[in-house]
């Protein structure tokens, strides 16, 4: 069951992200979300973009603690190395 709870927190971790740059890009900018993902991925911007969307991951986080499901909260924070090591390589 550890495994599959930390799988589910991984899906939130990276859910959360796409949440959040979906959120910042069409919010925050005059783009659609397609259209900003390519216009920020071609001026080099993209990990900008994925680091702004990992807010929303704090938040989850704290909340997976207080409701103490620790190996979800575990699984978010799996998810924000992978997507830390991809932002560094990209």
């Amino acid at each position: 069951m550890n495994k599959l709870e930390l799988f589910y927190g991984l899906l939130i971790g990276f859910a959360g992200t796409l949440v959040g740059s979906f959120l910042f890009i069409t919010l925050l900018t005059d783009y659609t979300f397609i259209a900003g993902i390519e216009i920020m991925n071609s001026q080099g911007s993209l990990g900008k973009i994925i680091t702004l969307g990992s807010i929303p991951n704090l938040i989850i986080f704290a909340a997976l603690l207080k409701f103490n499901k620790d190996m979800i909260a575990r699984g978010v924070v799996l998810a924000l190395i992978i997507l830390t090591l991809i932002t560094v390589f990209l």
